[in-house]
């Protein structure tokens, strides 16, 4: 039987957890998800988790955080003051904006914390420091 490899399109169904056992995605009940392997339109992990699975082949797998989202970066913290942001924005901690950076490139950013001149943002994703268990079926192989 054919096995994954590098630059084949596949898809997949998977279910990724947290290693408390906290499900933060799934495909189950929507179409599974297509990529090209090893092409770094998933994370590094999981191209090495589905390298060599076999059509219909199931299997879990724990990605560390090195291999998944990377380490949480401290650099990724910054704190902005309240005047520089846009007036009908009314900054909650949870809330997510968009910075731009100095290339103009947009960067998602979580409020972390609210002070009364300013606010504190991570850039940092959401998953970032996190190891990760990913429930992966090979649905197809083009």
């Amino acid at each position: 039987m054919r096995k994954v490899k590098a630059k084949d399109v596949i898809k997949v169904h998977y279910t990724g957890k947290l290693i408390d056992g906290e499900v933060f995605d799934s495909s189950v009940g929507r179409d599974p998800i297509e990529f090209t392997v090893a092409s770094g339109q998933m994370i590094k992990g999981f191209d090495d988790a589905v390298a060599g699975m076999e059509l219909n082949e199931k299997k879990t797998v724990e990605i560390s955080a090195v291999n998944a989202y990377g380490d949480h970066n401290q650099d990724m913290i910054q704190m902005v003051l309240k005047e520089n942001l846009p007036s009908e924005i009314v900054p909650e901690i949870g809330q997510q904006l968009s910075a731009i950076a100095d290339n103009g490139q947009q960067i998602p950013v979580t409020i972390v914390e609210v002070n009364e001149k300013d606010i504190k943002i991570d850039a940092n994703h959401a998953l970032a420091g996190k190891d990760l268990i990913f429930e992966i079926e090979i649905v197809e192989i083009a």
